[in-house]
This record gives C-alpha cells, structure tokens and sequence, in this order.
C-alpha cells in the first residue's frame, strides 16, 4: 500500500517517559504537552507497564520511539515484531512510530546496541525495501532517526543529510531529526554542524530530539544523562528558523534526576522555539 502523507503536526515541548517518573506522572498530572513511548517497554509484558501507559494516553497525546527493529541488518523483518508493535500504536493511539537509521543485529543475535550504517548506493537500495515493508506492514510512514556515531566508513557515496533525503524520498518515510546526535557526530567527525542543518530535507523532518552526552579525552559520547549542552541548545534554535517549528522531546534516560528537574530542562525549549517566530534561517550561523 502507499504510506498516508507525513503528519507534521507541532504538538509542542514533549518528555521521554521513564517508569522512575510515573507515580509523580498519574498523581501531579503535570502540564506537559506530549509523552514519548520506548516502544519496547511496552511490548511482550502486561501488568502495571500497560497499565500505566493506558492512564496516561488517556491524559496525553504519545508517540513511540524504538531501539529493535533492525532495519539495516540483512535478516528478515521480524514480522511479530511489527504486528506487536502495530497493536501497541493502536493501543495508546500513538500519532508516530519512529526507530534509528541502523542495525541491531544479524544472524538473529541482537547486539544491544545501534549499529551505524555505510552510506552507499547499495545500502540505500536495501534500506528502501525495508522501509518500503515496515510501511506497507504498519500501514503508515515510518519516522527514522539520524545516528550518534563514533567512527567513519571509509567510502561514502553521500553525506548523512544526502542520504536521508534521498531516503525519504524514495519511501515517504519522516525523519526524527535529534540535534544532539547532529552535535556529537559533528564534533566526533569535524563536521559544521550548521552547514549539516543546510542540507536537511526539511519538508520529512517530523520531530525533534533533545538530549544530553559526555565529552570525553577524544570523542562525544551520546550517553543521555546530562542536561542539554550549549552547543546544541543554539542547533534548536537554528533547526527551528530551517523548519518553521516541529514538536520536540527530551531525552534523560540515565542518572534520571527528578521529574521537576528534568521538566524544568524541557521546558528551556520554549525560550528557543520563541526565538525562532518571524526569522528566516541565517546565511552563515
């Protein structure tokens, strides 16, 4: 079938829900705009996850963010995977379902880890038929998120935005575009990060990520335990004069302080997203 168009819908300043939070969540009913879902939490479990989770979609607007689908490995599409993850959408009635440009595994060995991927002709043609299958299956364009990466490939027939769009263009599929990944990598790699935001196709881009890492002796690690960095604090602010405003979501995912902490450091957003209203993309940032 043919993916419904893309639904960029700015739905505002949205959080990363993280069990350490839910009794705070259900009792406080905080104001906050939307949840993101790890999709894996609530897949093969009941109890009080779902529970939880069908109190708050009552509440809030959700989407869902996935580590397993292993879309860039050359094992088959694991096809219970995407029933269950399809009868989970529907379950809380997620406005996207998203995961990351890469692989998790192969041989049916999963690696716990997001596995980043060659930016070549032959990976590109691979990845449309996959995504082409997960839409068809999902009955809906898929959201893919840009990678945090640590090493290069040694040959590459595109840059990552490149790649993306032709990506997107090829499959109708959105983008989840986290500008703390965009930072490390650019720092990691010696790329401009501005000059990456630039390239973007735009018009796929759905949401935003926010996030903060670890600055180590040689490399930027993407590690979500920090409040957001300057650095990318000023990306936001850049991505949003690129796309006229997306919905957004803070990422805290270890060393999880309290809920007020980690509300109080969404809400910076607003700030960055005001900045932005009437103002045209700079020429050179």
């Amino acid at each position: 079938m043919r993916p419904r168009d893309l639904v960029t819908t700015d739905l505002g300043i949205g959080l990363g829900l993280r069990n350490v939070h839910y009794r705070h969540i259900l009792d406080r009913r905080p104001r906050v705009d939307f949840f993101e879902i790890l999709s894996e939490n609530y897949m093969h479990t009941g109890g009080r996850p779902l529970h939880v989770l069908d109190q708050i979609a009552e509440r809030y607007p959700v989407v869902m963010h996935g580590v397993s689908l292993n879309l860039g490995s050359v094992d088959p599409l694991d096809r219970a995977y995407l029933k269950e993850l399809k009868a989970l959408q529907a379950r809380c009635r997620a406005r996207w379902v998203s995961d990351h440009l890469c692989w998790t595994g192969v041989g049916g060995v999963g690696l716990h880890d997001l596995m980043p991927l060659p930016y070549t002709h032959e990976a590109l043609r691979h990845l449309v038929r996959r995504v082409r299958q997960v839409q068809d299956l999902l009955e809906q364009p898929l959201i893919l998120e840009n990678p945090s990466t640590y090493l290069e490939f040694a040959h590459a027939d595109f840059g990552e935005p490149e790649f993306l769009g032709a990506l997107c263009s090829e499959t109708g599929c959105g983008l989840l575009l986290d500008l703390n990944n965009v930072f490390v990598c650019a720092s990691n790699h010696g790329f401009d990060a501005a000059d990456y935001l630039r390239r973007v196709p735009w018009d796929h881009v759905v949401y935003f990520h926010l996030a903060g890492h670890t600055v180590f002796d040689t490399h930027r690690f993407d590690t979500h335990d920090h409040p957001v960095s300057r650095e990318v604090w000023r990306l936001y602010e850049l991505a949003h004069r690129h796309s006229g405003g997306r919905s957004t979501v803070l990422e805290w995912d270890a060393n999880i302080p309290d809920f007020a902490t980690v509300h109080d450091e969404a809400r910076k957003a607003a700030k960055y997203r005001g900045a932005t209203r009437g103002r045209q993309p700079a020429a050179s940032p």
